[in-house]
């Protein structure tokens, strides 16, 4: 990767960190919309480093705050995600080498949907929604973790739904993206996807989310949370238009 790149993405990864921590969203999304619009690396690889530097962020951020977000919705979750993201790592390896403009606009519908996920501020429900409701969320997220090493909306949207601090929604998110992207990590590698292309950009990524993601937990930001949501649904609009377009032109093209 040029210099240049690689400090592009550096930042990317940097600017991400933080606002997954201080937020619970956005590292996988954000970094796959800019990163992956930019064509820096190719997805198999952004989404194989995308799962790497996830775990070092949840790392950081969830030692001694995971405690209570209840056995019963983290077990959901997992039986959702495991087997899906087998078959979104599949998807993404046949997509790749047959159908690389169809994956451009997946990526850029995944972001794009993320951003509207964001600004769509879901109603808390009055009771908590039934197991088998994370189970199935956990399907989508696991699927969507398979293919970009992002867990998808989906999941976002179904927890803010339910009537919980929004504290423990938050950290109950950065557990589930660490819960996809270990999955998808072993998975990779058992399957020798943990290529020297992708150890090398995720040992340059790994220090950058690190520090980024220490300094949300000690240092959040001074504005409100509304505020940090908008930003981050303004981001990835952006984002995942500007991906659409891509993938539009490289169809109309073809």
């Amino acid at each position: 990767m040029e210099p240049g790149a690689l400090a592009a993405t550096l930042a990317i990864m940097g600017v991400a960190g933080y606002l997954h921590t201080v937020s619970g969203f956005g590292l996988g999304m954000i970094v796959m919309g800019a990163a992956g619009g930019l064509g820096v690396a190719s997805v198999p690889v952004l989404a194989a480093v995308v799962s790497l530097v996830t775990l070092v962020n949840s790392a950081v951020a969830l030692p001694g705050k995971w405690r209570g977000l209840g056995a019963h919705r983290i077990m959901a979750l997992a039986v959702g995600i495991v087997p899906s993201i087998m078959v979104g790592v599949w998807l993404l390896s046949w997509l790749d080498a047959t159908f690389t403009v169809l994956l451009t606009l997946l990526l850029g519908a995944l972001v794009l949907s993320g951003g509207i996920s964001i600004g769509l501020q879901p109603r808390p429900r009055h009771a908590e929604s039934r197991s088998w409701t994370f189970a199935a969320s956990g399907v989508l997220t696991g699927l969507c973790g398979g293919l970009f090493g992002v867990p998808g909306p989906p999941v976002i949207y179904h927890c803010y739904r339910q009537p919980l601090p929004l504290e423990t929604i938050r950290l109950l998110l950065i557990l589930c993206f660490a819960i996809t992207s270990g999955v998808r990590t072993l998975y990779v590698a058992s399957h020798g996807g943990l290529t020297g292309d992708v150890w090398q950009l995720a040992l340059w990524s790994m220090p950058v989310v690190g520090g980024t993601t220490w300094l949300g937990r000690r240092y959040p930001p001074p504005c409100s949370a509304g505020l940090m949501r908008r930003l981050a649904m303004l981001t990835l609009i952006g984002l995942g238009a500007v991906i659409l377009l891509k993938g539009v032109l490289l169809l109309a093209s073809g």
